[in-house]
């Protein structure tokens, strides 16, 4: 047995003025879960807890709450001493009860026809990934999208994507999934790190809707703008100065002994838009001793064509950056673009290893820098952090050089083409990132995306900058530290 000190949200809406959080010491057996939590409240300290359960075994998702602020299932997820139980981000009925029926009742159902087939073994293999979904709602409660547009949410579009899958359902599935918000999905993946049965609903579902879409002409008139862009010169944005290629050469030998040799995957916006930036990077990684080979011939890595369904052109991109860097022998890709090297991990088969720049600096470790005297929180941006599972690198990175105070990790709005296509989406979401940088009252803010760093900037009167920036800040510190010592 272990005694365990947890937090739980206590509110009854037809008593309460506001939720209110309250304290309970609970003696539980080693490797009690949440839900054993609650049913030893329940039935030795407070009956009038109200929670919802059912199988207790994972399978039906009565029993979703928020364990740390993160949806979880309470018969699976383990209890630990100091946790904060709250339910899902949904209309309250009392204490961890939450109304799931609204919500479920908009989700699809099948419209068989007279004449209905059966599916083939191909076509159920396609639904499999789709219909594991326990509607316990985790993924609705935290998609940032559904805050502030109409979005039907991601399980409505996982629905959606397994009935344009079925013979059997005779519905236009397409027309109605653009009606529900189709492109208002940002791609930040929080459904899926959200989801119990780990539903690909971004990937699997929204992408695919997407795609069929694009083959029916509803893509929207910005995405097809860029398509065509990537098309004709294998990038995504326009240059609005000398690009980071044309001020480099392709090899670029450390300070000192080489501890690595990586080729460098640019993508287009630290190309093309945040050369200086990319620059800096450079330096960095001299300063630690790593050779950063740059191959000219890269492209676009095709993220923007494949969050917005426009899949035609993605083979030839894939094509030509695998070409680039296997023929110069490269073994490991660095990429220092959280959707590039999201793409590169998760949409390619890539015969070398890739790395995001933070995995990089943190496996052959760095040079102490110079503490600037500046308090930044960090942005995680959400193709690094849920798209590549890199969330404490950073971290350490930054707080080598500066004080770090946490914000929440919350979708910035510029990724899956919202701020491209639905640009008040993607304001709205940004203000919220501005509110929560405002709360922490840093001197500046840190992320480790060109899409981030570049929409943030437009909702903070906060600087904006990279990890790698920050870090040659430090560095260029404690050079002159060094020369006046000297003097």
């Amino acid at each position: 047995m272990k005694e365990l000190h947890v937090k739980v949200q206590r509110f009854d809406p037809k008593k309460d003025p506001s939720p209110r959080f309250e304290t309970y010491a609970v003696s539980v057996n080693d490797g009690a879960r949440v839900l054993h939590v609650l049913h030893t409240i329940h039935d030795t300290l407070d009956p009038t807890l109200a929670y919802r359960y059912c199988c207790g075994s994972g399978q039906c998702g009565s029993c979703a709450v928020r364990v740390n602020g993160e949806p979880v299932l309470a018969c699976m997820e383990e209890a630990t001493d100091g946790i904060t139980i709250a339910p899902l981000n949904l209309p309250v009925k009392q204490d961890l009860v939450v109304d799931l029926l609204p919500k479920i009742e908009l989700i699809a159902s099948l419209k068989p026809g007279v004449d209905c087939k059966l599916p083939t073994k191909e076509e159920i293999d396609a639904i499999k990934p789709l219909r594991d979904c326990i509607e316990c709602l985790a993924c609705v409660s935290i998609c940032p999208a559904m805050d502030v547009t109409q979005f039907l949410g991601p399980t409505a579009m996982r629905q959606e994507m397994r009935l344009a899958l079925d013979p059997r359902d005779t519905g236009d599935r397409v027309p109605d999934a653009i009606r529900d918000g189709l492109f208002t999905c940002t791609s930040c993946q929080a459904c899926f790190k959200a989801c119990p049965k780990k539903i690909k609903i971004p990937g699997k579902a929204i992408e695919k809707l997407r795609a069929l879409a694009n083959q029916r002409g509803f893509t929207l008139p910005r995405h097809r703008e860029v398509a065509a862009l990537i098309k004709e010169t294998g990038r995504s944005v326009t240059r609005t100065e000398p690009t980071f290629m044309e001020q480099v050469g392709e090899r670029i030998e450390p300070n000192g002994p080489v501890k690595a040799t990586v080729g460098f995957f640019v993508g287009c916006m630290y190309n093309m838009r945040l050369p200086k930036t990319a620059l800096d990077a450079i330096e960095v990684l001299r300063r630690n001793g790593i050779r950063v080979i740059i191959p000219k011939d890269q492209v676009c890595c095709g993220s923007p064509l494949i969050r917005t369904g426009q899949l035609a052109f993605i083979d030839t991109l894939k094509r030509r950056n695998i070409d680039a860097f296997q023929s110069r022998g490269i073994d490991t890709v660095m990429t220092m673009c959280a959707g590039c090297g999201s793409t590169l991990k998760n949409d390619y088969m890539t015969p070398f290893k890739v790395l995001d720049i933070n995995q990089m600096l943190t496996m052959y470790g760095i040079e102490p820098p110079a503490r600037l005297p500046i308090k930044a929180t960090y942005h995680d941006p959400c193709h690094l952090m849920r798209g590549q599972d890199v969330r404490d690198e950073p971290r350490q990175l930054i707080r080598q050089v500066v004080d770090l105070v946490e914000m929440p990790s919350i979708c910035c709005g510029s990724g899956g083409g919202v701020k491209s296509g639905v640009p008040e989406e993607a304001a709205a979401l940004g203000k919220r990132r501005g509110e929560e940088i405002k709360k922490t009252g840093a001197d500046i803010v840190i992320s480790s995306c060109p899409f981030c760093e570049f929409h943030i900037a437009s909702h903070t009167d906060k600087p904006v900058k990279n990890i790698t920036t920050v870090l040659l800040e430090g560095y260029r510190e404690k050079d002159r530290q060094a020369k006046k010592k000297n003097k």
